[in-house]
Formats: C-alpha cells, sequence, structure tokens
C-alpha cells in the first residue's frame, strides 16, 4: 500500500504521538508499504525509508514546542505525485483538515485516529468554555472518515458519547527489546538521583506541561524525605515546576531518548504519573517493559494497561494523593511486593509489541479502501 499520513507532531518533537509514529512507519515500510509522512516542518525531509513533506508553520502561543502548520495548496500536487492508495490523519486539528479536504476532493479512503485528549486540556489553560466547540468541531472532522481508531477503550466509550461514529480500537505497542529491566544502570541511577543512587528514587517522564498536573507529585515527595525525584522531558511548564519544587530533593533532567531513556526506566523505584489527561500513556508501557513499578491516575487509556495492585498501582487523582502516597511507601518499603508488580509489569508489556500494533492498522487500512470502493460501486 502507498499511505500518505498527515500528523499535527512528528520529529523533532519528542512525545507519545511521534515515538508511536515512529514505529509505525518502521514497521508498515518492513512490511512493504510505501510511506508519505506531512508533518510542520522539522528540518528533515526523510525517515527510514519514508518521505517526509514539511509544511511551515508558527509556534501555539501556549505551546511553543508544538508548531501549527497551516494547510497549503502544494500538498495537493504531492500527493497526487505520490498516489496513495489511502490517507491516515492523526489528531485532526488544522494540518490534518487538509488531509481530510483532499481524501474527498481526491477519492481516497480515509482513516483517522484520536491520540491527543484536547477538551480535557481545555480546563489546564483556563478556556472551559471552548470544550462543547471544540467537541463538534472533532466530531464533524472525525465523522468525514470511514474508520476512526482510537488507542483505549475509555476513549471509544467518550467519543461515541459525543457522536464520533465508527470507532476501533487500535491496539497499544512498545518496544520491548530497547525497554527492558537488563538497563538498570547504577550511574544512571546516579544521574537522576544527583549523586544520591542509595535514596529511593521516583520518576517522571513527559511533557513538562500544564495538563500534565506535575505538581501533584510534590505530595508524595515531602511524605517520603528521604526519597529524590528525576523529572525528565521539557515543556512550557519547566519554569512553573521549577518554582513549585524549589527546595525539594527535584532534578530537572531534560530529555533522554533510546538507550538512556530505557536506563531511566530501568533505574528507578516508581514511576509516578498523575495525569488525568491521557489518552494511552505510552510511557506508562514503556516503564513497565523496563520493569518499574507505576503509580499513575485512574483516567483515560491508562486503566487499559495498568491492573491495580497487579502490575501497578492507580489512584484517583481528583479526590487527593493519600492513594497515591501510601501505594509508592508500599512499593519503597516491601521489596517483595515490588518485586511481584515489576515481574507482573514485564509480561504485560511482553503482550503487546509494535509488529502486532501495526499489523492490525493494515487490516484497518484495508478495511477503509474496502468501504470505499463498495460505496464506488453502488454509485
Amino acid at each position: 500500500m502507498r499511505i500518505a499520513l498527515f500528523t499535527e507532531t512528528f520529529l523533532p518533537k519528542i512525545d507519545g504521538i511521534t515515538t508511536r509514529l515512529r514505529y509505525t512507519i518502521e514497521h508498515l515500510q518492513r512490511n512493504g508499504n510505501q510511506i508519505l509522512v506531512i508533518a510542520p516542518d522539522g528540518g528533515i525531509s526523510e525517515y527510514k525509508g519514508a518521505k517526509v513533506y514539511g509544511v511551515s508553520g508558527f509556534p501555539l502561543p501556549l505551546y511553543p514546542e508544538l508548531k501549527i502548520a497551516l494547510p497549503r495548496p502544494a500538498i495537493a500536487s504531492v500527493l497526487k505525485e505520490f498516489q496513495p492508495d489511502i490517507i491516515h490523519v492523526v489528531n485532526p486539528a488544522v494540518l490534518g483538515l487538509s488531509g481530510i479536504f483532499y481524501s474527498k476532493r481526491l477519492n481516497i479512503p480515509l482513516v483517522a485516529s484520536y491520540h491527543t485528549h484536547l477538551p480535557q486540556y481545555l480546563q489546564h489553560y483556563g478556556l472551559q468554555s471552548l470544550e462543547g466547540l471544540l467537541w463538534e468541531l472533532l466530531k464533524n472532522a472525525h465523522n468525514q472518515a470511514a474508520l476512526n481508531l482510537c488507542t483505549s477503550t475509555a476513549m471509544i466509550k467518550e467519543l461515541t458519547a459525543h457522536g464520533i461514529k465508527r470507532l476501533y480500537l487500535w491496539q497499544k505497542g512498545v518496544d520491548t527489546e530497547l525497554f527492558h529491566p537488563q538497563m538498570a544502570s547504577v550511574s544512571m541511577r546516579s544521574h537522576l538521583s544527583q549523586n544520591h543512587p542509595e535514596s529511593p528514587l521516583l520518576l517522571y517522564v513527559g511533557r513538562l506541561s500544564a495538563e500534565k498536573e506535575i505538581e501533584g507529585i510534590k505530595a508524595i515527595l515531602e511524605a517520603i524525605p528521604e526519597a529524590r525525584l528525576a523529572l525528565v522531558g521539557d515543556g512550557p511548564h519547566r519554569q512553573i515546576l521549577k518554582k513549585h519544587f524549589h527546595g525539594t530533593n527535584t532534578n530537572f533532567v531534560g530529555y533522554l531518548t533510546g538507550n538512556e531513556l530505557a536506563s531511566a526506566f530501568a533505574s528507578a523505584d516508581a514511576f509516578i504519573f498523575p495525569s488525568r489527561t491521557e489518552t494511552l500513556g505510552l510511557v506508562l508501557l514503556e516503564a513497565m517493559a523496563a520493569g518499574c513499578p507505576v503509580v499513575a491516575a485512574r483516567s483515560g487509556g491508562i486503566p487499559d494497561i495498568v491492573t491495580n495492585g497487579v502490575n501497578g498501582y492507580l489512584f484517583e487523582a481528583k479526590v487527593d494523593l493519600q492513594e497515591a502516597i501510601a501505594a509508592t511507601i508500599n512499593l519503597l518499603q516491601n521489596k517483595q511486593k515490588s518485586n511481584i508488580i515489576r515481574q507482573n509489569a514485564r509480561r504485560e508489556a511482553e503482550k503487546w509489541g509494535w509488529e502486532t500494533a501495526v499489523y492490525q492498522l493494515q487490516n484497518y487500512y484495508q478495511k477503509a479502501i474496502f468501504a470505499q470502493n463498495n460505496i464506488w460501486k453502488k454509485i
């Protein structure tokens, strides 16, 4: 198949969507497909054999790391030259709308996928009043697609409630070879803990942004005074978080990728994740694959990954953080229970390889193509 992927975010940006796209592109290419990526311009024209067409854009005022790329007529020429069998729009918002437009204009089957829970983000940026309008826009965009893919059952339920149709589950995936308990490292633990490897080490990995609710981790850290916290990642909330965590044992590590990121997961005692806006939470799967016990908010797609008390712990973030504090203390003090959680987390992650997820995606593409062909036969 020839697949045109429209996405609002791609390399060099580091986030869960980009990670999923990277592995998806690699496996699709490996399976003999040809890929065109249309994304905000990041200075690259090719990724692992896939052509990347960069569209110039401007930084989003509330989130400078995210570029908004406006549709342009040249995209039509790029698509006509590539002649895709299918268009896949990832998180249709701005640039993705051109993918929807050209799928109709050029009679190309359309698949859309939902990865960022934008309506829930609005409350963290003082824009709650726009939630109804945003849901209406999302519904109108997604309902143009032959299939809409979600990465968790919770998101399928919520999008169904808001009138989005033809929803299917696109299963999770994780690189279990890279993210592995054997990547644990004394030197990485020393780096994360600022040369206190003997101290309990708590870890957060992800964007430093308001919707991630990272401030909540401070209560856990204060309840365990001997613990150290490593925040891996960056984002628009960094300076606010530095003030919030001032005077605590917190290390703002910055971005880590590849083996370093895998080593960070494997070297920590607990992965703390208070976000309530996750459609899936890929970093949770990466932590679990590395054998790092997870303490996460019971929200969004997270319960699809974490079974409370079996392969991690869940807490009600809306109420208070006492559950999270108790779970973290239990992990640190009960080594036997912690080891069982680590082993179960690894076993859960081993079920979800990228190869199977991409094979499933290819079947969805074929389903969309078949549906389009049948429509034209009836006409």
